[in-house]
Order: structure tokens, then sequence, then C-alpha cells
């Protein structure tokens, strides 16, 4: 088995007074999509801020082999961590093209503007619409393509598809699956068909701890340990094809 590209130990990070997470242990192996789920709260977003360093972490975040946590989240990124974020967070009052413009970080960023049009023709067609005025779905075409445009080798998604419509949802987890093909991903979504679909590996947090890791396709299999895991909807059968969406 190859090493993980991604290694995270005994992490704790504190929001406030509140201690989220408590000793979150996970691997993240290469050329893979893994998958961390748990219930609302969990510590699935703290996750992902903490390994970008954007919230400061205690214990060890190795990112091939390298340990990133005296590091800053610009150190982190341009070591090829990119981040697409729950909301999206585009910036509304410029155009899709300027946004981005802005998300490109080295020279090989201009060359690969023809692989993200060819993975979201919308946007090409729509790049001199400003951001604000598109659909929820293309802001989120926007968000993952600004992270496709820098040569990432890891990415980390929050919540892709919370919140679109399911036949959006079909088109976004397409081009997450070629997304996939190119890059390793660290994958947090509340939709399970669509993580299900996505994820060969899962790990599970609860209460800011990891409850169960191992293989995606293993854990649904078993109806009950994913229905205590998960609540009962993680046990409504596996999607298929490309309408999976709209559910969560």
């Amino acid at each position: 088995m190859s090493a993980p590209l991604l290694e995270v130990k005994d992490l704790h990070v504190y929001r406030g007074e509140a201690h989220v997470l408590q000793g979150v242990d996970l691997a993240v192996r290469p050329n893979r999509v893994t998958a961390l789920l748990g219930r609302n709260g969990a510590g699935k977003t703290t996750t992902l801020l903490a390994v970008l360093g954007l919230l400061p972490g205690r214990g060890t975040v190795r990112f091939d082999g390298e340990d990133l946590l005296a590091e800053r989240t610009p150190a982190r990124v341009r070591r090829g961590i990119g981040y697409v974020p729950e909301d999206r967070e585009v910036f509304t009052a410029l155009t899709v093209e300027e946004n981005l413009r802005l998300a490109a970080r080295t020279p090989e960023a201009a060359d690969r503007l023809d692989m993200v049009h060819e993975l979201f023709p919308d946007l090409a067609a729509r790049r001199k619409q400003r951001a604000g005025s598109l659909s929820g779905g293309q802001q989120q075409m926007v968000a993952i393509a600004r992270a496709l445009l820098n040569p990432n080798r890891l990415l980390l998604v929050d919540e892709p598809t919370k919140g679109l419509a399911p036949v959006v949802v079909r088109d976004v987890v397409a081009a997450l699956e070629k997304v996939a093909e190119q890059t390793t991903v660290l994958l947090v979504e509340q939709n399970l068909r669509v993580a299900e679909r996505l994820a060969t590996d899962v790990v599970v947090l609860d209460h800011g701890t990891v409850v169960h890791r191992g293989d995606m396709a293993e854990l649904f299999a078993d109806t009950d340990r994913a229905s205590a895991l998960l609540g009962v909807s993680a046990a409504t059968g596996p999607a298929r094809g490309p309408s999976a969406g709209g559910r969560s």
C-alpha cells in the first residue's frame, strides 16, 4: 500500500472554548477520493480548515511526509493543497474570468484554462458575466475551477452539492469524477449517495473523534453499521449512474 499523501495524527482544534477536534487521526492515500463523513457538528469542516492552516491545531499534519503545523496557510497552498469552500466564496462583483485570473498562482494556470473550460463549458460561455449573477450551481463550478487552475496535489472539497437542485448535483458530481482522475481529494459531503459514488475510502467523525475508517463500499454494504454511524438515510442503497443526488 502506498504511503499517505496526507496524514493527520492526534489533531486537536479549539474554536473559542469549544474543543471541536479531540485527537483526530486520518490518512488520505494518493490518487484516491477519501470522504470525511459525520453528522452536523462532528468536526468535518474544522478538519479541512485545520489542514489548510485557517484554524490553529495541535498534533501532527503531514503532507507528503512534511509536517505542516508550523507553516502558515500560503506556504501550505504553495505545496499544492487546494480548497473548495462550503459556501463557494466567489467574488460576486467580478466576472467569471476575473475570478479565475485572481486564483492563478503559477504560469501553468494559463495552460490549464482550456482544461477548466472543457470541464465546465458553461463558464467559458459566461466568462464575461459577473459571478454574483450566476446560479448556485454555476458559482460552485467557479469555486471548483479556481482550485483546478493550479497544479494542486490535494483538493479539500467542502460540501460541493450543498443547496443545489438534483439536476445541478448531477453536473457537479460528473465534474468531480473527472477531477478525481487527476488529483487526490478529501471530500466533505452530506449527500451520502454522492459521497458513495465519488469516494473509495471513508473516515467518519463523531463529536470530534474518528469512529470509523475504511473502504467506502464496504461501509455502505453493511447497512446496520452505516445506519448506526450516519443515520437511517445512509442505508438507502448505492447511487447509480448520473442521476445521483438530491438527498441531503
